[in-house]
């Protein structure tokens, strides 16, 4: 299984906002849905460091990823453009398979 890992920090207003496009149902995950490939997000928030998450998505390898976003990338940039206010900071972490 593919993982592509991202951190954030959110500002305070717009945490709920966030938790809610970021979120196992969320917008984001309704996008890569639309790919048969998707296998979930996971949204993690730190406890230790207000504002702060990660982000977890799941597809079977990068070729998959990319397809995805080949076929979507207009509804991805639009996606992403759209949440860029709710953010402070935002890194990918990278990318990593799964070991079985």
């Amino acid at each position: 299984m593919w993982k592509i890992i991202w951190e954030f920090r959110v500002t305070p207003e717009h945490r709920d906002e966030f938790e809610r496009l970021y979120g196992a149902d969320g917008d984001w995950a309704k996008l890569f849905a639309r790919s048969p490939d998707f296998h979930g997000t996971t949204l993690l928030r730190d406890p230790a460091i207000t504002g702060r998450y990660l982000t977890i998505d799941s597809w079977p390898n990068a070729e998959a990823f990319d397809r995805f976003k080949n076929s979507f990338a207009a509804e991805y940039k639009a996606l992403d453009d759209s949440c860029e206010a709710l953010t402070e900071y935002e890194l990918k972490i990278g990318s990593c398979e799964t070991i079985e």
